[in-house]
């Protein structure tokens, strides 16, 4: 991965204007943010800043208005919530660009903080046009990018305004870049990929491209239905895509001549009906599924293999659950498997990095996440670094 500017590489930037785009697409519930956890994310690049003397302009889109101004998805209503994490007071500018941004700049003492208005009230935004990113950047000094969950778009306050000022990642996008680069781009081997979710059309260009990067890739989910029925397992009424089947083969060739191992379940929790603890439950070899079950979870013998698998790993990357998580008794591989991964973690013989967003509730319900090595809380950014995408707001921050 090519080198990119931090705030470390940042001169004396007292009094100087940062333009600083950050994620706060922060869910509401009566005009009041329910999660700040993307607040907290930024936090330490907009203090980090305040303390270096800079003029803090926030940067954010909030919901879809599509070039329009709709005063539901107006940034005003997150001032108090950024305000409370920071510890600051903020300013609310009802601009981007502009004198009026200008005039607010001019009132800013350094080390204050300003949230501008919803980028994408403006059409500019999502088209990536250069003269709005232009007309936002003659308010500022320099730009830093903390948004890796925008990164995987390039809009012009996530990519444009990188061409226009000098630009840098944000404390949160460092952490970020610097995990995924220790999971995939130059990690310590054998490495294991575990891929889970509904669907294997929501995932393929990942699946493609991870067997030809990880030492074992471990399929779980509704997915591997669609594996095992290539296989020429019969998996009843189980969740499959069925029409997918000869690209399902085409990955495990590609798996062979890559050298990388797919884990497959080989036992498998079934049951006639999707519910809480039905009375149909049962585990069984993936060979005698009934043609009236469903495969809802992985087994126990098998979650015990690929316990030992990871033990024998350096490098873990997670995306999605192996079973239907969400209902007991089906989230059973998934806290297994999640709870050993963070122990090899916690004794330090475990690089660990998973993100999406039922991933990071999997670990959570687990109660493993706070022992991975890094939790991203990007859904499509960390999904197309995952398909070995180049993004282009990490792309805009590269050092020449």
């Amino acid at each position: 991965m090519a080198k990119f500017r931090t705030l470390d590489d940042l001169g004396d930037v007292n009094g100087k204007v940062a333009l600083v785009r950050v994620d706060l697409n922060l869910p509401m519930q009566d005009g009041a943010v329910t999660d700040d956890t993307r607040v907290r994310a930024s936090a330490p690049t907009i203090l980090d800043l305040c303390a270096k003397g800079a003029k803090v302009l926030l940067l954010a889109h909030f919901g879809r208005p599509k070039g329009e101004r709709v005063s539901t998805q107006s940034l005003s209503m997150v001032v108090d919530a950024v305000q409370s994490v920071i510890g600051k007071e903020v300013m609310f500018v009802p601009e981007i660009a502009g004198p009026v941004v200008a005039q607010s700049v001019g009132i800013l003492r350094p080390g204050d903080v300003a949230i501008l208005e919803n980028t994408r009230f403006w059409k500019g935004e999502e088209k990536n046009d250069p003269e709005l990113a232009r007309a936002i950047a003659e308010n500022g000094d320099f730009y830093v990018n903390d948004a890796f969950s925008a990164a995987h778009r390039a809009h012009a306050t996530t990519e444009g305004l990188a061409h226009v000022l000098p630009a840098y990642a944000g404390r949160s996008m460092q952490a970020e870049l610097e995990a995924l680069e220790k999971a995939l781009g130059n990690p310590q081997r054998p490495v294991a990929a575990v891929v889970g979710g509904a669907k294997v059309s929501s995932k393929l260009d990942v699946l493609k491209h991870l067997v030809t990067q990880v030492d074992h890739l471990i399929i779980g989910g509704g997915m591997a239905n669609t594996f095992l029925a290539a296989s020429d397992v019969d998996v009843g009424k189980s969740l499959c895509e069925h029409d997918l089947k000869p690209t399902a083969v085409e990955i495990l060739e590609t798996a062979d001549k890559s050298g990388c191992t797919v884990h497959l379940p080989y036992d498998v929790v079934v049951a006639k009906e999707f519910a809480a603890n039905p009375a149909s439950l049962r585990t069984c070899a993936v060979h005698e599924v009934a043609a009236d079950e469903m495969i809802l979870d992985v087994g126990p013998q098998a979650v015990e293999a690929l316990a030992d698998v990871l033990k024998t790993c350096r490098t873990l990357v997670w995306n999605g659950p192996l079973g239907a998580f969400e209902t007991e008794p089906f989230d059973h591989a998934t806290v297994s498997l999640a709870k050993v991964a963070a122990a090899l973690t916690a004794e330090g013989s475990l690089v660990s990095v998973a993100g999406g967003g039922d991933t990071v509730a999997a670990l959570n319900h687990a109660g493993a996440a706070d022992d991975f090595s890094y939790i991203s809380t990007a859904g499509g950014a960390f999904l197309e670094w995952m398909e070995g995408k180049e993004l282009p707001g990490v792309a805009a921050l590269h050092k020449d």
